[in-house]
């Protein structure tokens, strides 16, 4: 099958879209959330200083930082690139209108939606990283990329055949669905965790950080326990798929979302026992994502897969 522009376009903006959720990782873990003070400009301009004697009057020497700042301004440049590329597959997707409206109108969904996104940053910045926004910032950039997922799968549905007996595909459909949302709870348990640690780094007095984990009250218990539930239901998984001699795009599919899972887990018990490891802390967020969008796209795939008829 030979992609055309809007294929072309829509694959290219979620896989843009995975990226910029990897340098918000970097963002966040190199503490440079707050690397431009003001937005949309940064210090005052739109090409950031490089030195404090570039920093413009009216602006705290001690909020400047090179290093923050341009990590910052460069996960805002990305942003821009990203809306940039929504909009073109908004515009590209006006000749599915007629024949895939849902290609269209979830298109449309998503150019809101990073409209919306880049307003919230602009808010997230000027609270100051106000907790809750922050969730709802990592939360709503979920939606987007799910939808972008959604409207490439309805125009290059053709790329994934499959066919499937009906009772096979029904409980499949019911272990993803449950799959996918207990990563959602997790995503958000996740960043409350992730906030909840800004706390800590932005005390008085800031403990080691080995123990910013081991001593945390709240949140993080909740959300390493919950990591048994995706445990369970990644096995669960597993069993349907080797009961069945699940194979072609199911069984691509559903083993990358076990592994998936079993990575993120593995990921959580390198963070908690090896001092947090910022390498570990990026890719904790980026997999999240990637389980996301695996598990959504198997969904897809098994909702538009051809059924056959048992004989049993």
């Amino acid at each position: 099958m030979k992609l055309n522009a809007f294929q072309k376009t829509a694959i290219t903006t979620v896989a843009a879209t995975l990226f910029l959720i990897l340098v918000g990782g970097l963002v966040r873990a190199a503490g440079a959330g707050l690397g431009c003070p003001d937005w949309p400009k940064c210090f005052g301009m739109w090409i950031p200083p490089t030195s404090l004697a570039d920093l413009p009057a009216g602006f705290d020497e001690s909020q400047f930082n090179v290093w923050k700042t341009w990590i910052e301004y460069v996960n805002r440049l990305v942003g821009v690139v990203i809306g940039l590329l929504i909009t073109a597959t908004f515009l590209l997707s006006i000749r599915y209108r007629k024949e895939k409206p849902t290609v269209f109108y979830s298109s449309i969904a998503a150019f809101v939606l990073v409209l919306f996104q880049g307003w919230l940053g602009g808010v997230v910045v000027r609270t100051g990283l106000h907790e809750g926004l922050i969730t709802a910032h990592m939360l709503v950039a979920m939606v987007i990329v799910t939808v972008l997922l959604y409207a490439t799968f309805e125009a290059t549905s053709d790329l994934f055949k499959i066919r499937i007996e009906e009772g096979f595909r029904k409980k499949l459909l019911w272990t993803l669905w449950v799959l996918f949302g207990l990563t959602m709870i997790q995503l958000v348990l996740g960043t409350q965790v992730r906030e909840a640690i800004d706390v800590i780094k932005n005390a008085p007095v800031v403990p080691p950080r080995g123990t910013w984990l081991e001593n945390m009250e709240g949140v993080f218990p909740i959300h390493r326990s919950f990591s048994w539930l995706l445990v369970v239901a990644a096995g669960w998984l597993f069993y349907l798929m080797k009961k069945h001699n699940a194979e072609g795009w199911v069984k691509k599919l559903g083993d990358l979302n076990v592994v998936l899972v079993f990575l993120q887990v593995l990921i959580g018990i390198g963070l908690n026992y090896l001092a947090m490891p910022r390498v570990l802390q990026v890719l904790h967020l980026v997999g999240v994502a990637v389980m996301v969008c695996t598990q959504f796209l198997m969904i897809l795939v098994l909702r538009r897969g051809e059924v056959v008829i048992s004989d049993q």
